[in-house]
């Protein structure tokens, strides 16, 4: 197992179609879903792009493994795996609400 986590959006989430693969927007857009390796960095990375978004977030813990589709780093620090394809509801280990302070930072979430 090789777990990850992605960022997404409570509505979007709900709203996917909960008996096929997900795909994030990012896959129509870029070509890929964003991953983050690791609890500090993930929370890092949702208060640099997502702290003044008011919407509810889920935090999913994905096996990328499982993913069903390519994935590979390509970052320098090699903490960022993009998977380029939809990603199996296997593959999904878990999913958490986002905690967020009330100023809508994020907070160290459940792993």
């Amino acid at each position: 197992m090789r777990p990850t986590y992605h960022l997404v959006p409570l509505e979007i989430w709900m709203s996917a179609d909960q008996g096929g693969p997900y795909a994030a927007t990012s896959l129509a857009v870029e070509g890929f879903v964003h991953c983050t390796d690791g609890m500090t960095e993930m929370v890092a990375t949702a208060n640099r792009h997502y702290r003044d978004d008011p919407r509810p977030f889920v935090v999913l813990t994905l096996d990328l493994d499982a993913s069903g589709s390519p994935w590979r780093i390509e970052d320098e620090r090699r903490i960022y795996p993009h998977v380029f394809g939809p990603i199996e509801r296997a593959a999904v280990i878990r999913a958490v609400e986002a905690p967020r302070a009330a100023d809508g930072e994020f907070l160290p979430f459940e792993a």
